[in-house]
């Protein structure tokens, strides 16, 4: 079967790459709360496919030249692109078999030897599949930044979600990446267990990023997506959405028990009802005071529409 190019789907900071796609779907999708990736296949695409479309993006991107042969999405996205970054897609493109993984990033620095950086979205399960060497190996061929997906740091969440993964297992994932050399950016999940665990979710949610210690976190709010488990949950009552300021009241617990070596720290996701960013520990006090204001006021006005919000 031919491979299907999927949808960009990409982190925030990654808009002005050229979006590779190596993979469709996710290996995991059995995640409860994830409509894109959950009951999906993943495709993996061939070499050779992969290796053509970089012939087409240098040859655009030295002369200007486009093909016939390729479809428009390339040169859509080659227009927009900043000429130093690739991401790798899609959900997690890690899980690519290692040699031709290593042989496509070799190929990207021989066709486009100005990359400043190449990165990509994985799980836990890709990285603790890998040794060490091989990671080293990708971050030399400028594998520069890995997006993980953490979601809680409880285990009952975890597994009640479907990750797959322990708390521990996810730490070990984090500690590999960071002795490859490469930047790890996590992602957690403000409301991911409703009211009722709330308390629990994000203050082992707090601790489970501090035993990370990553470069990077980004904090998104849970958006409940129609054909997903957790939204069927929600539909009949065994699953209680917390409200907007029960989801900022978890993102100040994140902040207030954050003791991070030097992470860049936001809450600049559409899903987010109010936006927070800071380089923690040094702007903690800052961040705790914008938290502090809007939830001692708890006006509305201040948050973003629920129609705004998008996972």
């Amino acid at each position: 079967m031919s491979f299907r190019r999927p949808e960009i789907i990409r982190p925030p900071s990654e808009r002005s790459s050229y979006f590779l796609p190596i993979t469709s779907g996710c290996s995991h999708h059995r995640c409860t709360f994830c409509n894109y990736y959950y009951g999906s296949k993943l495709g993996i695409r061939e070499v050779h496919d992969v290796k053509n479309e970089i012939d087409a993006l240098a040859l655009y991107n030295k002369y200007g030249i486009q093909t016939p042969a390729n479809p428009e999405i390339v040169y859509a996205i080659a227009k927009q692109w900043d000429g130093r970054r690739i991401f790798l897609q899609d959900g997690d493109a890690l899980v690519y078999p290692s040699e031709k993984l290593l042989e496509i990033l070799q190929y990207l620095n021989e066709k486009l030897p100005d990359l400043d950086r190449i990165a990509a979205y994985t799980t836990p399960q890709d990285v603790l599949q890998r040794d060490i060497d091989e990671l080293k190996n990708l971050k030399k061929a400028k594998l520069g930044i890995l997006y993980m997906g953490v979601e809680s740091g409880d285990e009952e969440v975890l597994l009640k979600v479907g990750k797959g993964v322990s708390y521990h297992e996810i730490v070990e994932a984090g500690a590999k990446i960071k002795e490859a050399g490469i930047i790890l950016s996590v992602t957690v999940i403000l409301g991911l267990d409703g009211i009722k665990g709330r308390q629990k979710h994000s203050s082992e949610t707090a601790r489970i990023l501090n035993d990370i210690d990553p470069n990077y976190v980004g904090a998104l709010t849970l958006v409940l997506v129609p054909g997903t488990p957790l939204y069927e949950k929600a539909i009949t009552g065994e699953f209680h959405p917390v409200s907007p300021f029960h989801s900022l009241e978890e993102l100040k617990t994140l902040v207030e028990n954050s003791n991070f070596t030097d992470c860049f720290f936001s809450s600049m996701h559409a899903s987010n009802y109010f936006s927070i960013r800071g380089r923690l520990p040094y702007d903690r006090e800052r961040v705790l005071k914008q938290l502090e204001d809007i939830l001692s006021t708890k006006d509305p006005t201040l948050l973003r529409p629920e129609f705004l919000r998008v996972l």
